[in-house]
């Protein structure tokens, strides 16, 4: 029995650490969300993982109802877009950086996500990707800003938690080469 308990507490140390979620602020005219999370993969793979949203994002939070019709060119001037059948698509960012700079990574798109996007809502998600002992520190934060009228301080609990399991997916993916739990 002890012997199993010294397992398990050795295995739990060993497990990535868990993704650390926070809404940092929110106002009625914006909001920023902040996660972390420490991955066993490299720095490489986990900017791999990242550019292959469709593998990782919930089909539940799509417009065409399948992630993998979703596509992150990771270029400045690329498109984090879904595209599915007869011509249908969605633009849900545009990318402003995608650079390394001395082992560190950094990628970011401008875009309201989901149902921000119909209300003018100007929304900045940036990923970095740094060195961590024995995997990569992965670090998102979705900054909105947009009217105050919109209420976005109410709404900001609702996009904290879609964002935390499209994060939590993404170290999953990172980790295993699967998102699913």
């Amino acid at each position: 029995m002890r012997i199993g308990l010294l397992i398990a507490a050795a295995l739990t140390l060993m497990a990535p650490s868990p993704a650390r979620a926070e809404l940092v602020s929110a106002s009625p005219s914006a909001f920023l969300v902040r996660a972390e999370a420490v991955t066993q993969a490299t720095p490489e793979r986990a900017w791999r993982a990242l550019s292959q949203i469709g593998r990782w994002w919930n089909s539940a939070h799509t417009f065409s109802g399948d992630a993998g019709n979703m596509r992150l060119n990771m270029r400045a001037g690329g498109c984090f877009c879904e595209r599915w059948a007869n011509g249908q698509s969605v633009e849900h960012g545009r990318v402003v950086m995608a650079m390394e700079h001395e082992g560190v990574r950094t990628f970011r798109f401008i875009g309201g996500l989901g149902p921000l996007q119909a209300s003018g809502v100007i929304g900045v998600m940036t990923f970095v990707i740094t060195p961590d002992q024995g995997g990569a520190k992965v670090t998102m934060s979705y900054h909105a800003a947009g009217d105050a009228s919109l209420g976005l301080d109410a709404l900001a609990p609702v996009v904290d938690r879609v964002l935390m399991e499209q994060f939590t997916r993404l170290i999953r993916y990172s980790d295993t080469g699967s998102a699913a739990p």
